[in-house]
């Protein structure tokens, strides 16, 4: 049976299934990151190669860009979110009984990049234009409660047992495949689009032409690329950063660090699903900038207490900077491109700036760079690119 599509409760049984299919999948996501880490340690692979890992996850989104969207966009979205978290868990399991483990992330990969699309895109389905930040405030707190256990999963478990650490993941993949049963199945946003390799790739990158020369989208394809490709940094740089600066040498810390940050976010995204409409995107500007402010006054503590403060401040800024340009996007994309184009298109984006910021950090470790300098240097860098695009949208404004 098809459903028709139509925004209505943001408590409605679609709605929840997606919020318990996002917190499973997301938090499968993050224990297995953190657990596979543990593993490369275990294997005494280098330093150098934990970004590596992130590269070759991060890689599948770019490659799969210009066909996760027309994917999502082609069939019920619920249905092509099972798919891709039935990948995950192949992955997962891939890891699990000791085959490569660059092998099994990248599987992960690819169903996360399928994912995606179809999980950012079907908000707009099953909500209206008014509940869209809200439904992605929603959608971002389940991430994030997600990202804060299934971190700390990862690694606690991990310092347990490695083994039960990775089962975990394959278990949080199980649970995420059926939750994505109970969504309801939802008519196809754009069928009958061409599957030919050629044309759609022409297709991806026509609907990229039009999203990019649009002000509002291409500051929020901006905006999020910046963030995002600054968070998978800044988790990666807690990992080396933790012995040096407080002494301590345990999976555990760096996860629980990364807790905080997931902790903030939640506020933050609260903060904007109240203080930010589509109307008022401006407004998280300057949270941007002071996410780079405080990752420089981060990177010179001491002190745990200080380090947990500093990360839940910096969670809840990111939190209230990236929800409006989201739902911007989702919004925008929707009119024009359809969402799940919008978000692949978000996607190519955002991993691309992981890819190089990774890159840049990888290499950079290689040639010996002190984890402490390197996130100072990090902050500063990220404080500056927010503040220019900052200062194009309200050139852009006056313009207008």
């Amino acid at each position: 049976m098809t459903l028709p599509v139509h925004g209505s409760s943001l408590m409605s049984r679609g709605m929840l299934a997606v919020i318990v299919a996002q917190f499973f999948s997301a938090f499968g996501d993050n224990a297995l990151l953190f657990a596979t880490l543990a593993l490369l340690k275990n294997q005494h692979y280098p330093d150098w190669s934990q970004p590596v890992l992130q590269m070759v996850f991060v890689a599948t989104y770019i490659l799969l860009a210009p066909f996760v969207g027309q994917l999502a966009d082609s069939f019920a979205k619920g249905r092509v979110m099972m798919l891709a978290n039935g990948l995950k868990l192949l992955g997962a399991l891939v890891i699990c009984f000791g085959f490569d483990p660059f092998v099994g992330y990248g599987l992960v990969g690819i169903g996360a990049a399928a994912y995606s699309p179809a999980k950012y895109g079907i908000l707009g389905e099953i909500t209206n234009g008014e509940q869209l930040v809200k439904a992605n405030g929603l959608m971002e707190a389940s991430t994030i409660a997600a990202i804060l256990l299934g971190s700390m999963a990862g690694g606690v478990l991990a310092d347990w047992h490695l083994l039960a650490a990775l089962f975990a993941c394959v278990v949080a993949y199980g649970l995420a495949v059926a939750a994505n049963l109970l969504i309801p199945k939802l008519q196809a946003a754009r069928p009958g689009q061409s599957w030919h390799p050629l044309a759609m790739t022409r297709s991806f990158f026509q609907a990229a032409r039009l999203l990019w020369r649009n002000g509002e989208t291409r500051f929020s394809l901006l905006g999020t690329s910046l963030f995002w490709g600054a968070g998978v940094t800044l988790r990666f740089l807690l990992v080396l950063w933790v012995p040096v600066a407080l002494g301590i040498t345990d999976n555990k810390t760096p996860t629980l660090l990364n807790a905080m940050v997931a902790i903030g976010i939640v506020i933050g995204a609260a903060a904007a699903a109240k203080l930010v409409t589509l109307k008022t995107v401006g407004r998280c500007m300057p949270a941007g900038v002071l996410i780079g402010v405080a990752v420089v006054i981060f990177a010179l503590q001491q002190t745990q207490l200080n380090a947990y403060a500093l990360l839940m401040v910096i969670g809840a800024l990111g939190g209230f900077f990236v929800v409006p340009l989201n739902a911007l996007l989702q919004e925008r994309g929707k009119q024009t491109v359809g969402a799940g184009n919008a978000i692949a298109v978000q996607n190519l984006g955002e991993n691309s700036a992981m890819l190089l910021m990774l890159g840049l950090y990888s290499l950079a470790i290689r040639l010996g760079a002190p984890p402490v300098a390197t996130g100072v240097g990090f902050g500063a860098l990220f404080a500056l690119a927010i503040a220019m695009l900052w200062g194009w949208q309200l050139a852009q404004k006056r313009r207008g």
